[in-house]
């Protein structure tokens, strides 16, 4: 007889683990530095749209409240693509018929690789990477092949090895290149304009697709290049993701710029994932995005960037010399080093971190759970690769006297370690 259903569920509950962040949302201690929440939302704002929006309800309600098109409503892809083209230099050759709305972008990075992956395929990423798209391309049975990463990001150098490697090692040319190239979670990296063209040649010269994760880029308190889709001007090689959550609200909307070879499947793979995005959800970001953003984005960001400062502040007073962090230009996180590699930030942080109420994300979460890894010192394939001594440090959600009084107490405990 079969056993009963619950001891043999589907193979990835058997491997997969819990989300670290998920997890540590649960932890309550005064300094939590862990979760990428925004902290900095216009409510006021939506409170008018609200408004609004109620009024219209007698006038057309059936439609606010009613099923959509699967790939969005026309006027906010219309809206959105006159942002994406005036601010960020994308072309778009079919118009608002080369976007897709999606239920947060997290639904857009598992809906491509659920529509990109065969056994095996092998994608490309920074090692450490987000573990929203780390995660899914194992769950559907890729194959992870993380490069090193400096002070500014992914280096081309190291990707175009990667891809050498893979074709002689693994006999594939990899399927897709991942990259958060503003601000990216988790280190806060940004990659600079030189890095942006080389990547797009090499996508160009192996014909691979490159996701562009691009999450925070209206959360930027300096001018930082263009997007790598900007080059793609015939929307073939690079899937642009955008999200509504840090520059608007968390109200679960991702948009995209997707080429036509990935538009089609991706409209059918959304269709079984949940049918379309809430109709309401998108009449409220219409009128956001046609009429506010430009006005209240400003005050959120500096809130966040006094936010930054003082991290930065806090972490170069109290933090051990010797260790390492990273400059984020905007976004939500820092990520910091310990010089010993030895270093175990996931037991320390359950052991001292937390009983001393600090909590942040352990750099481990940011690693796949196995995979391949390539070193910068060698041409050779190695085995997945965990480095145990770095942490992220959310800014986001926190005060900037929590800050100062939750890195101070951090960096003590640290101090003790170095």
């Amino acid at each position: 007889m079969n056993p009963p259903y619950y001891e043999q569920l589907a193979e990835w509950t058997e491997f997969v683990p819990e989300s670290e962040i998920r997890r540590l949302l649960l932890t309550n201690v005064k300094y939590y530095f862990g979760g990428g929440k925004p902290g900095s939302l216009p409510i006021e704002t939506f409170k008018k749209i609200l408004y609004q929006i109620a009024d219209e309800l007698d006038i057309d309600g059936i439609d606010t409240l009613n099923y959509g098109p699967t790939s969005g409503l026309a006027s906010l892809k219309e809206t959105l693509g006159k942002r994406i083209r005036e601010k960020d230099g994308v072309n778009l050759p079919k118009g608002s018929d080369d976007i897709l709305i999606s239920t947060g972008s997290q639904q857009m990075l598992y809906g491509i690789l659920d529509v990109l992956l065969r056994p095996k395929d092998v994608i490309i990423m920074a090692r450490p990477s987000y573990l929203g798209f780390v995660v899914p391309v194992t769950k559907l049975g890729g194959d992870v092949l993380t490069v090193p990463t400096d002070i500014d990001g992914l280096i081309p150098e190291h990707v175009e090895k990667a891809i050498e490697i893979s074709q002689r090692e693994l006999n594939r040319t990899p399927k897709a290149i991942y990259v958060v190239s503003d601000s990216d979670n988790p280190k806060g990296t940004t990659l600079p304009e030189k890095r942006r063209k080389k990547l797009f040649e090499l996508i160009t010269q192996h014909e691979i697709l490159l996701i562009e994760d691009s999450a925070y880029r209206e959360i930027q308190f300096t001018e930082i290049p263009p997007p790598i889709k900007k080059y793609d001007l015939e929307n073939k090689w690079v899937a642009y993701l955008r999200t509504s959550s840090k520059e608007a609200a968390v109200l679960r909307l991702g948009y995209s710029v997707l080429p036509e070879e990935i538009m089609v499947p991706m409209i059918k793979d959304k269709g079984y994932l949940d049918l379309c995005t809430s109709s309401l959800n998108q009449k409220i970001l219409e009128i956001y995005y046609s009429k506010y953003i430009d006005q209240v984005l400003g005050d959120n960001l500096k809130i966040y960037e006094e936010r930054r400062d003082m991290m930065q502040k806090t972490i170069d007073e109290h933090f051990p010399s010797n260790g390492q962090r990273t400059q984020p230009t905007g976004g939500f996180f820092f990520w910091f080093q310990m010089e010993n590699e030895g270093f175990d930030s996931s037991k320390f942080l359950q052991d001292v971190a937390i009983p001393n109420d600090v909590c942040y994300v352990p750099g481990q979460a940011f690693y796949p759970i196995k995979g391949h890894s390539i070193s910068k010192d060698d041409s050779e394939l190695h085995g997945n690769r965990i480095k145990t001594n770095g942490m992220r440090l959310s800014f986001s959600f926190t005060t900037p006297q929590i800050i100062e009084d939750g890195m101070e107490r951090l960096g003590k405990l640290l101090q003790d370690e170095a």
